[in-house]
């Protein structure tokens, strides 16, 4: 393994592959890649720790030519882009044919970028496949098609009680020659990369490797715009790929987002809890771990009512799910007017200030008072503020998210604002 990596390391090719793609470079730049011989080719995954990887086995990339490595290349990053890899397949369905499905969704813009014999819309056995559809159209033509019985039947068997030989998925069909790496794709074309443990794990960790990958992707559009460099990403994907960065806010996602990432750690000593190192000697560790919230209200008369109502409207919906801390401001936080919200609490509108707006004003309170996370319902309309000590999130209208008064790299959550 150490003399594959020696003879190719990706790592030392990425720049040179991608100078002409400035929207796959700067995702590649947030993408850990790793050289492991246990997979043919190549793959991406959610790591335990909720970080995106790519698995690149060195002899099969040394073999490619530069424009099959570039495209290797892109067909990852593009299942991380139609988030494949974040998805749970559709409930009941074979995963092999779903395998198919995102495979010939991604090659359709990869037309002569990619080693022979891959999932191609159009060719061998997809002759009939028109190009350019999402993997869930895909899937249906799959599941229409009599050519792939067989296959669906193989499936079944690998999902369930797996082939003779224990292996495991990337061993499936390699004896009979009709694919390679768990495909059964038949003669002619080939599922090449590994799609395995996709959608798979803890649920909160997957919902956390989304909310990282919308932030990966956004952070990455947000270069490609500044410079006009998406490269040979065409129009309709640049425009699918922008909509989904201003989908509006799922306080059950960004909450659960916010507790997880946010969580400090209070231990206490107890006798009831075996202490690992010292068993029976000292008492163990109990672990209790809180998120304290805090949700900043931009109260400033910049602010409309119609957006103010707006605020209070989603925070009705967050409080079903827990208490926070409200901390109206403009330009000062007054600490009599900062009020828990508890859970279950439903409440109207309220206007308590109306002069202008800084954003120092509820990051110092904030910074001062300890809080794990950070969420401040703006206009956006101030200058940058100073650092936040814990982790922080903006949360304003499409058209304020859209044209922010100052640039951030925290996230910023767009909300519906209706008459």
């Amino acid at each position: 393994m150490i003399e594959n990596k020696e003879k190719f390391d990706l790592n030392m090719h990425t720049a040179r592959l991608l100078l002409n793609e400035p929207f796959f470079a700067a995702l590649s730049r947030r993408i850990n890649k790793t050289a492991s011989t246990a997979i043919p080719t190549a793959g991406v995954r959610v790591t335990e720790a909720g970080q995106f990887e790519m698995l690149y086995n060195p002899e099969f990339f040394q073999s490619l030519p530069d424009v099959q490595r570039l495209g290797v290349l892109k067909h990852e990053f593009y299942h991380l882009i139609f988030e494949h890899v974040t998805s749970r397949k559709p409930e009941g369905e074979n995963p092999m044919i779903w395998n198919f499905a995102t495979d010939l969704a991604i090659n359709s813009h990869l037309e002569g970028e990619l080693p022979d014999n891959c999932l191609m819309p159009g060719v061998d056995r997809f002759e009939d496949y028109p190009k350019d559809l999402a993997a869930e159209a895909y899937l249906k033509l799959l599941k229409e098609d009599e050519q792939f019985d067989k296959d669906k039947d193989k499936g079944d068997k690998s999902e369930g009680e797996g082939d003779e030989s224990g292996e495991g998925q990337d061993k499936n069909d390699s004896q009979d020659g009709e694919g390679s790496q768990s495909s059964g794709s038949g003669a002619g074309q080939e599922q090449f990369d590994s799609h395995e443990g996709w959608g798979e794990g803890d649920s909160t960790a997957n919902e956390i490797a989304k909310e990282r990958l919308k932030d990966i992707v956004k952070k990455a559009a947000e270069e490609a715009s500044k410079s006009n460099g998406w490269g040979s990403v065409s129009a309709q994907t640049r425009k699918d790929i922008i909509a989904k960065l201003q989908t509006f806010i799922d306080w059950k996602k960004v909450l659960r987002y916010f507790i997880k990432t946010s969580q400090r750690a209070n231990k206490r000593s107890t006798v009831r809890k075996i202490n690992k190192r010292f068993p029976y000697i000292h008492a163990g560790k109990k672990v209790q771990r809180q998120a304290q919230i805090a949700i900043s209200i931009d109260q400033s008369g910049s602010v409309s009512d119609e957006m103010l109502a707006a605020f209070f409207a989603e925070l009705n919906k967050l409080s079903k799910l827990a208490a926070f801390t409200v901390i109206p401001f403009d330009t000062e936080v007054n600490p009599a007017l900062v009020y828990k919200w508890k859970k279950g609490d439903h409440k109207k509108t309220e206007r308590v200030m109306c002069g202008g707006t800084c954003f120092d004003a509820p990051t110092e309170y904030v910074n001062k008072e300890g809080f794990d996370g950070h969420i401040v319902l703006t206009d956006m309309m101030a200058p940058k503020p100073k650092a936040s000590k814990c982790q922080r999130m903006w949360m304003t209208t499409k058209a304020y998210a859209n044209r922010p008064y100052f640039q951030t790299n925290e996230r910023i959550i767009a909300i519906d604002v209706k008459a």
